[in-house]
C-alpha cells in the first residue's frame, strides 16, 4: 500500500504521546500535526514527535490533514468531532467517543451528509488475546455464551495521574472512562444489548490528588464511582458489571463467560495482550496455535512483564479500511451502541427500573493473524 492518510491530533495531554508513538508501527497513516487549546502543550508534543504545531483551527483547515484524532477531554468530545466532520475530515476518537446516544446520532448524520468516516477507541479488543477469544467462541469450543462477569474495579485516577479531575465528573466515572474497554470488547464476543438494569452510588464526594505537580488539591466527586449492573444480550446471554473506584483490593477476575460447554477466561480487555485460559466441563484445554501480531509485547509493563501495546491499530484499520473501501472495526455504530450500554447503565442506576436500549450494532468482522500482519508497517514485521 503506497498511500498513506495524514493525521493531525487535537489534545496533547498524557494519552496523545502514546498515539504518536506508535502510530509508525502501522501502515496507512502518517502523524502530521498537533493542536491544543494550551499551546505550550502542543508545542512540547510537536518538538518531540517532529509534527507540525498548529491552532485547532489551521489544524482543521490543513489539506495534508485527512484524519483528526480527537484526543480531547470527553465533555469536549462531540463539538471537536462535529468541527472535524464539517471540515470534511474523517474523525477517529479517543473514548467515550460521545456522551449521549443523541450527540452520536447527530454525527452519524453529519458525516454521512459529508462523505466521511468517525471511529472510536477503544481498540485493544484488536489485541491477539481477545482476538482468540473471539476465535474460540466463534469456532464453538464452549458452545452458546449464556452468561458472564466482568469486574474493572480499583480506587481510582487521583493517585497517579497529573490531571485528574475530569474523571470524576460528568461523563466519566469508571462506567464511562474503563467501561468501554469491557463493553466494547463484549460486544465483539458476544454481540449487542438489549437492556441493561443497575445500582450506583458516590461513596466518597471528595477525592485528594496524591500525584504531582498538584499533590494536596481536592477534587469534588459530581458522578457515580460505584457501579454494578446487568446486561442482557440479544443473543439472551446474562453478563454482570461490578465498575468501582472506591475498592482498595479484590480477586475477581477481569471477563469470564460461561458457554454451554465451557467456560472462557479472559484477560483485562484494557490491553491488548494477556493469558486467555479455556475449560471444557472439566478441565483446561490447549489453545489453537495462534501467531498474532498484536498480542507481542513491545513495551515494559508496570509489573516488569512484558505488555503488549498496539494504540492507533483501530486508527490504522480505519485509514486502510477508507482506502480498501471496506467497513472499519471500530466503528460508530458500535461505538454508539457502546455509548448507549453505558449511558443506559447510569440511567437504569438514576431511575431504578431496567432501560431498554434504542441502538444495535452488528459485530466488528474479526482480526486474524494474517489480516493484523497486514496492518503493520514493514518495520514493526522485521
Amino acid at each position: 500500500m503506497a498511500r498513506k492518510l495524514g493525521v493531525g491530533v487535537i489534545g496533547c495531554g498524557n494519552i496523545s504521546a502514546a498515539y504518536m508513538r506508535l502510530a509508525p508501527l502501522f501502515r496507512g497513516i502518517e502523524m502530521r500535526a498537533c493542536a491544543d487549546v494550551n499551546p505550550a502543550a502542543a508545542r512540547a508534543r510537536a518538538e518531540e514527535f517532529g509534527l507540525r504545531e498548529e491552532s485547532v483551527d489551521a489544524l482543521l483547515a490543513d489539506d495534508e490533514v485527512d484524519i483528526v484524532v480527537n484526543l480531547t477531554i470527553p465533555a469536549a468530545h462531540y463539538e471537536i468531532s462535529r468541527r472535524a466532520i464539517e471540515a470534511g475530515k474523517h474523525v477517529y476518537s479517543e473514548k467515550p467517543f460521545v456522551l449521549s446516544v443523541e450527540e452520536g446520532k447527530a454525527l452519524a448524520e453529519l458525516a454521512a451528509r459529508k462523505g466521511v468516516r468517525v471511529g472510536s477507541a477503544p481498540d485493544t479488543f484488536l489485541g491477539g488475546s481477545h482476538q482468540l477469544a473471539r476465535r474460540v467462541i466463534d469456532s464453538g469450543a464452549i458452545g452458546k455464551v449464556v452468561s458472564g462477569t466482568c469486574h474493572v474495579m480499583s480506587h481510582g485516577m487521583e493517585h497517579w495521574h497529573p490531571n485528574p479531575d475530569f474523571f470524576f465528573k460528568p461523563g466519566a466515572g469508571p462506567v464511562l472512562d474503563v467501561g468501554p474497554y469491557y463493553v466494547t470488547n463484549l460486544i465483539q464476543l458476544v454481540g449487542p444489548v438489549k437492556r441493561v438494569g443497575a445500582l450506583a452510588s458516590i461513596p466518597t464526594r471528595e477525592r485528594i490528588i496524591l500525584s504531582e505537580p498538584r499533590r494536596g488539591e481536592k477534587i469534588t466527586v459530581e458522578t457515580p464511582t460505584t457501579i454494578h449492573a446487568v446486561m442482557e444480550f440479544a443473543s439472551g446471554a446474562v453478563v454482570t458489571l461490578g465498575a468501582s473506584w472506591d475498592v482498595w483490593h479484590h480477586k475477581h477476575a477481569n471477563m469470564e463467560l460461561y458457554g454451554e460447554k465451557g467456560s472462557l477466561h479472559v484477560p483485562d480487555p484494557n490491553f491488548f495482550g494477556g493469558e486467555l485460559v479455556v475449560t471444557d466441563e472439566v478441565k483446561v484445554v490447549d489453545l489453537p496455535q495462534w501467531d498474532h501480531p498484536l498480542g507481542v509485547p513491545n513495551q515494559d509493563g508496570r509489573d516488569g512483564k512484558g505488555l503488549a501495546n498496539y494504540r492507533a491499530a483501530g486508527l490504522a484499520d480505519m485509514a486502510v479500511a477508507i482506502l480498501e473501501g471496506r467497513p472499519h472495526r471500530c466503528s460508530l455504530e458500535m461505538s454508539l451502541h457502546a455509548i448507549d450500554v453505558m449511558t443506559s447503565i447510569l440511567k437504569s442506576a438514576e431511575k431504578g427500573s431496567f432501560v431498554d436500549l434504542t441502538t444495535t450494532c452488528e459485530r466488528p468482522a474479526a482480526l486474524d493473524p494474517e489480516r493484523a500482519r497486514e496492518l503493520l508497517a514493514e518495520k514493526a514485521l522485521a
